[in-house]
């Protein structure tokens, strides 16, 4: 089938895409299509399982028209939200929130909850979905309005502009005086070693991203955290959304709901144009976006 793409998504992993160091997903090659999520509608069709007019979201990469099988694509029904939530709230973003989330931090209610990267798309879901189950969350953004938009549109209890601070742990520390029962962990760095020392026994680090780290040329000199650790008795653990890809399903099914219900609101940063994917890309790995950043490629 032939389809032309309405929305491009661009994501934080892509970067690591970018590197020759041996990772969970191949390398780009060099004259490859830019790896990237899209949503799309079918023009022309010799599928039997897709007609003309469906809409589909899929790895289709950076890219105004794309050849498909049908291997990779699930049909989005327009009626239930936005096409663009495909991508973000109601696609790989917002799965990533739920199982990082619920399944690697393993929120209880009562329990604070600290984000980083908390405006973002990953982040902000993560955050909402932490409210939903009755802990109170403390977000870490990167400008005044996203701060303002974490409390005052998403509930938040509390957030800080890294950015305006100089010294994260006593920020953090006076934000939360009893500890940090769960961390997820999207930026690394020097945020991240300011949360561990707050860790408060069998405290859980769910680690989503480090991108803070994956422009650095060489690596930066931190502390040792694993002493955090073992003296408290904490586990911290990586995951990778498809992990989680027969229960995707599930998810979506309570996403979606939670959506209608309004427990769970999104933002997005659109941008328009193939041209302006690069600059957009760049600002999204400087923090610059505020929720999904999206690059819109065609009318729906």
């Amino acid at each position: 089938m032939l389809i032309r793409i309405i929305y491009l998504s661009l994501d934080p992993y892509v970067r690591g895409r970018m590197n020759q160091a041996k990772s969970y997903a191949p390398s780009l090659e060099i004259g490859a299509v830019m790896v990237g999520g899209t949503v799309g509608k079918v023009v022309q069709s010799n599928h039997s399982g897709f007609v003309k007019g469906d809409i589909v979201e899929g790895m289709l990469g950076w890219q105004e028209y794309a050849i498909s099988d049908g291997r990779g694509l699930r049909k989005i029904d327009p009626q239930v939200a936005p096409i663009s939530t495909a991508l973000g709230v109601l696609g790989m973003p917002g799965l990533t929130a739920y199982f990082g989330l619920l399944e690697v931090a393993n929120p209880k209610p009562g329990e604070t909850i600290v984000i980083s990267g908390a405006a973002g798309a990953v982040g902000s879901v993560a955050g909402q979905i932490a409210k939903i189950k009755g802990c109170r969350v403390v977000g870490i953004a990167g400008s005044d309005a996203k701060i303002n938009y974490l409390v005052g549109e998403l509930g938040f209890d509390a957030a800080f502009n890294y950015r305006s601070v100089e010294n994260y742990y006593e920020v953090l520390n006076e934000i939360c005086p009893d500890g940090i029962d769960a961390y997820f962990d999207n930026v690394g760095g020097t945020i991240t070693d300011a949360a561990f020392r707050l860790l408060k026994p069998k405290a859980r680090v769910a680690i989503c991203g480090q991108i803070s780290q994956y422009n650095l040329e060489e690596p930066e000199m931190g502390p040792r955290l694993l002493l955090h650790l073992l003296v408290k008795q904490a586990r911290a653990e990586g995951f990778l959304v498809f992990q989680f890809a027969e229960r995707y399903p599930e998810a979506l099914r309570q996403l979606t709901q939670w959506l209608k219900e309004g427990k769970l609101k999104y933002r997005e940063d659109i941008v328009d144009g193939i041209g302006n994917a690069p600059s957009a890309f760049i600002a999204m790995l400087q923090g610059r976006n505020m929720g999904k950043q999206l690059v819109k490629l065609a009318v729906p």
